[in-house]
């Protein structure tokens, strides 16, 4: 179906959002068993949770709208999700370097989520719906801090990984 309208492309934003919330829900779970590193551990925890509440704001957005929640596969997200599962496999018998993978992964997953929300905020700034711009910004929020943690953390993973493969020479 061809995009016509405005109100077309903020539905289809909303509706590729949508997927990839899930997508990545399910490869941070996926990424948690796998991590070796607390911090990390903590972190991904963290997202998950906050992953869950974002989904039902989007199901609030959906209500106020009076839709259906629907998803439209986001090629972007199941392309970073591919990425991260090869990751997976390539350093399986490396976890420190695996975490590294998995915190680089996850920054950008974090980079992704934060262009479309900022897409959604621009779009609906001028439609007059005050509930939705504040669940947005909510989602868009809680993006921007995690993308700041897991950046934070990387120093200190990549440290680890070096210490790890110094003991393993």
């Amino acid at each position: 179906m061809a995009m016509k309208t405005l109100e077309d492309k903020f539905v289809h934003d909303l509706a590729d959002i949508y997927d990839a919330e899930h997508r990545f829900l399910e490869a941070q779970q996926e990424m948690l068993q796998q991590a070796s590193a607390p911090q990390l551990q903590q972190m991904i925890q963290e997202h998950i949770s906050q992953t869950r509440r974002q989904i039902e704001n989007l199901e609030r957005i959906y209500a106020l709208l009076g839709a259906r929640p629907t998803r439209v596969k986001c090629d972007a997200a199941a392309g970073l999700v591919l990425e991260g599962q090869k990751g997976l496999q390539e350093f399986a018998s490396n976890p420190a370097v695996r975490d590294c993978m998995i915190a680089g992964s996850q920054s950008k997953v974090e980079h992704y989520e934060i262009a479309s929300y900022r897409g959604l905020v621009t779009a609906f700034q001028g439609v007059g719906q005050p509930e939705i711009l504040d669940l947005l910004n909510e989602n868009l929020g809680q993006e921007e801090q995690t993308a700041m943690k897991v950046e934070a953390s990387l120093p200190m993973l990549l440290e680890q990984a070096m210490m790890a493969q110094q003991r393993g020479a």
